[in-house]
């Protein structure tokens, strides 16, 4: 990795990660954390779109695909350059998920990997190209898709998977990209989709 964890960095991941720890969080932050849980409940408001929007609502969530999919494209071409260890991998004391089950590094735990998947967080670049884009297509829907990005973020550092400098770049990679696809999609619309003249 070519750049080292900053005190500030590492600070905020410990007091997240291992002290304003709740019973309720232990709960929802693996949900909040589970791309399986947003693809069904994107398929749930494709299907309400469809019904309230008609097939146009199709072409929207192809826009909202193809962002997230650009995201989590990008993230992973940053990753495979910076190859920096996850906090649950690195820090000692870091609480993690799994096999469903919650865990805890020990005291004396020592780092071995040399090479890991940390930043930036994918889920965070996936989400806030989602969440800008949904606003972009559906104004209606105001700042409220934001909530999804901030609060996937705070569940990343909370699961031990990323620091929070790694939840930063993800957000900045996501709006990087939803201002690239929407850039593309009004030029798609301009040249293939005139207005109608009614």
């Amino acid at each position: 990795m070519f750049f080292s964890t900053l005190p500030v960095d590492l600070n905020l991941f410990l007091l997240i990660n291992q002290h304003w720890r709740l019973d309720l969080f232990d709960t929802i932050m693996p949900i909040l954390s589970s791309m399986p849980v947003l693809l069904a409940l994107l398929g749930i408001a494709l299907a309400w779109a469809i019904s309230k929007g008609g097939k146009k609502q199709i072409i929207y969530f192809l826009i909202l695909f193809a962002g997230m999919g650009l995201a989590d494209f990008s993230t992973k071409i940053i990753k495979d350059e910076v190859h920096r260890i996850r906090p649950l991998n690195a820090i000692a004391g870091t609480y993690y998920v799994e096999d469903g089950e919650w865990r805890n590094r020990p005291s004396n735990f020592v780092q071995t990997k040399e090479r890991g998947t940390s930043y930036p967080s994918a889920h965070c670049a996936n989400t806030m190209s989602l969440a800008l884009l949904s606003l972009l297509l559906w104004p209606s829907l105001k700042k409220w898709p934001l909530f999804l990005p901030l609060a996937v973020g705070y569940s990343r550092v909370y699961l031990g998977k990323h620091y929070p400098t790694d939840v930063l770049a993800g957000w900045l990679t996501g709006v990087i990209v939803a201002g690239i696809v929407w850039l593309l999609w009004k030029e798609l619309e301009r040249r293939y989709m005139p207005p109608d003249p009614s």
